[in-house]
């Protein structure tokens, strides 16, 4: 055997402090794990109603160019997405899922000795690409009733900051941060920090003093508003996020990114998507009227929960929150574990269709009843 094995292959030493992101169970897992064939997924927030049909369509009617490379510059799509939001397309970047253009962004402004402020709990992927640059990450307590506090946040903020992640709503709190308050935290940011507000979820408002972010890349200020084709509009499988911010900001992230960083069939079934009104007014409609029920529900088991503005809901469950999602899981319901957040007394639950929820709740109620 040869003296040079793989214990001598070194990797970088910001590895040792990092960890993988673990993404909620995929169904079939769960069957193959447990041996059961019916199973519920609730856990990463997905479409109910399915991809738009829209997309569906325009995808299946392009699968025999598929041989042929995508386009690197996601004219077609940009140009969708600049004329839905009354930008141009030089302040429109494409990537492979939001989670891309996250790591993108880091590539971008991050280097060893710089720090990100966080609120906290939130999104895991934004810590992520800090740590993959070597970067420091201060994070901001969110207030008890999960709320954004705009002194809190400036007050972690130093002449080492580089970037401030808001995501409103919040995953996996739900909840938002106000009009007002948002407009005061960027006016009094100083200019060397670039905020980057994460609008995931921001088709799930129904809030009159929710602000998205865009009319502040349009004001002027150093923005970026990052998007998904994931949840709204039901694409989560073939991976399409974007970004909105001034040409010169966006400059510097199209040089890190890889060409054809975004398939084919993604590109042409979001251009169709995006166009799909009917489908996103059908999934806001749905998922208000179900969210609504699950509260009354998880109030008459005395159970508390985060009111969210999502399509999910952060439920406290207790000492035997862990017990009882194991206890889920094996009757075929998959639900968000909150010990990746901090919160090991909390599951996440996504907003499902009428007949999930009720197997959800169904499943809830024996698992209280036997412990």
């Amino acid at each position: 055997m040869s003296n040079r094995t793989t214990v001598n292959i070194r990797p970088r030493n910001v590895l040792s402090g990092m960890k993988p992101y673990s993404p909620g169970k995929p169904i079939w897992e769960v069957q193959r794990e447990l041996g059961i064939e019916k199973v519920i997924k609730l856990a990463s927030n997905e479409n109910p109603l399915g991809p738009s049909p829209l997309a569906l369509a325009a995808i299946q009617a392009y699968l025999s160019d598929i041989h042929r490379y995508p386009d690197a510059d996601t004219v077609d799509l940009r140009a969708a997405i600049a004329t839905k939001y009354q930008f141009t397309s030089d302040e429109v970047l494409v990537t492979n899922g939001a989670d891309e253009l996250i790591t993108l962004i880091s590539e971008a402004f991050l280097e060893p000795g710089d720090e990100i402020v966080v609120p906290s709990p939130t999104f895991s992927e934004y810590e992520f690409g800090a740590n993959l640059m070597g970067t420091r990450v201060v994070e901001v307590p969110l207030r008890e009733d999960y709320s954004y506090d705009i002194q809190d946040i400036l007050a972690a903020v130093t002449a080492k900051t580089k970037l401030l992640y808001i995501c409103s709503p919040n995953n996996p709190t739900g909840t938002y941060m106000k009009k007002q308050d948002l407009h005061q935290l960027v006016d009094q940011l100083p200019a060397h920090v670039l905020v980057i507000f994460d609008g995931a979820y921001s088709h799930f408002v129904t809030a009159d003093d929710y602000c998205d972010g865009l009319e502040l890349v349009k004001a002027g200020y150093p923005i970026i508003v990052t998007q998904t084709f994931s949840k709204i509009y039901g694409l989560a499988g073939i991976r399409v996020g974007y970004g909105i911010a001034s040409p010169a900001i966006l400059q510097h992230i199209r040089q890190v990114k890889e060409p054809f960083n975004v398939n084919a069939l993604a590109q042409v079934g979001a251009v169709a998507a995006i166009l799909d009104d009917e489908h996103v007014q059908a999934t806001r409609n749905s998922n208000a009227l179900e969210r609504e029920k699950l509260y009354g529900n998880l109030q008459a088991l005395g159970i508390h929960f985060t009111r969210s503005m999502s399509n999910f809901v952060l439920i406290d469950l207790g000492p035997e929150a862990k017990s009882i999602y194991d206890k889920l899981m094996r009757k075929g319901i998959i639900v968000r574990y909150g010990a990746g957040w901090n919160l090991p007394n909390h599951v996440r639950i996504s907003i499902g269709s009428a007949e999930e929820q009720e197997a959800f709740l169904v499943a809830l109620r024996e698992v209280l009843q036997e412990a």
